[in-house]
């Protein structure tokens, strides 16, 4: 039990860490104006900002999975360069390298993870503008499932499925305090917790290479960046995209 709480914690910590960060909390509304001012047209880019229509009732399966591509595409080289310098020894201190190095990866994972889902039609996970609990389960959820998690991926669908109802501009903070939920939510925290604290080693040991931090660093990096953002895409491919015209 106490394993379980201390896990849970370091993911809480984490999230709150990252999300102080300036820049971490995504505005959909400048987010959806940059990305789909080309593929869309202007009535139609304000339907889909004001919350009357989604992005899946606009653009085309192709359209939306291009752009998801060139958001993993952009965070993923931010994150490898970023994981790189920060594994040049001399760079940082030890003690101080290894979660500056995680921060920065916890970063662009998490600005992904909306930039994603708002592409996918996911309303504003912001409660005015703020962070609150249900922006952080929301999060949680979908790091979960980049992370691996079976049960982050079930409540996924049961949070997607409840959206798939209505058209919102924002999350409905109903749909995020069913009991069932929130306990994978907690479950999903659990998960993330763990494979952070394993993480860290490999990260760790990766810096101590003298010379060769930097490749070891970034490599390691461009290639669980790449494994985490595909388990989330096809995930949100699966549940938002299946019967979506070409």
């Amino acid at each position: 039990m106490e394993e379980n709480t201390k896990a849970v914690q370091i993911w809480d910590n984490a999230l709150s860490m990252v999300l102080k960060i300036p820049g971490a909390l995504v505005d959909r509304k400048d987010f959806l104006k940059r990305e789909l001012s080309l593929y869309c047209k202007e009535q139609q880019l304000n339907d889909i900002l004001e919350g009357r229509l989604k992005t899946t009732e606009v653009l085309t399966k192709k359209k939306i999975q291009k752009l998801a591509k060139g958001s993993i595409k952009y965070h993923r080289n931010l994150a490898s360069i970023a994981s790189g310098v920060a594994g040049i020894p001399g760079g940082f201190g030890m003690m101080a390298a290894i979660p500056a190095d995680m921060a920065q990866y916890l970063y662009h994972v998490i600005i992904l993870t909306q930039k994603l889902l708002y592409l996918y039609g996911v309303p504003d996970l912001r409660n005015n503008n703020e962070i609150d609990d249900g922006t952080r389960n929301i999060i949680t959820l979908f790091v979960g499932i980049a992370m691996g998690s079976d049960k982050a991926s079930q409540g996924a669908k049961k949070l997607l499925e409840m959206l798939a109802k209505e058209v919102a501009i924002r999350i409905p903070r109903k749909a995020l305090t069913k009991t069932t939920l929130y306990n994978i939510v907690k479950q999903s925290a659990k998960w993330i917790g763990i494979k952070l604290t394993k993480n860290k080693l490999g990260n760790a040991l990766g810096k101590m290479v003298p010379l060769i931090g930097f490749p070891i660093s970034a490599s390691l990096t461009y290639i669980t960046f790449t494994n985490m953002s595909r388990k989330l895409k096809n995930h949100l491919d699966t549940e938002v995209l299946e019967n979506l015209e070409q």
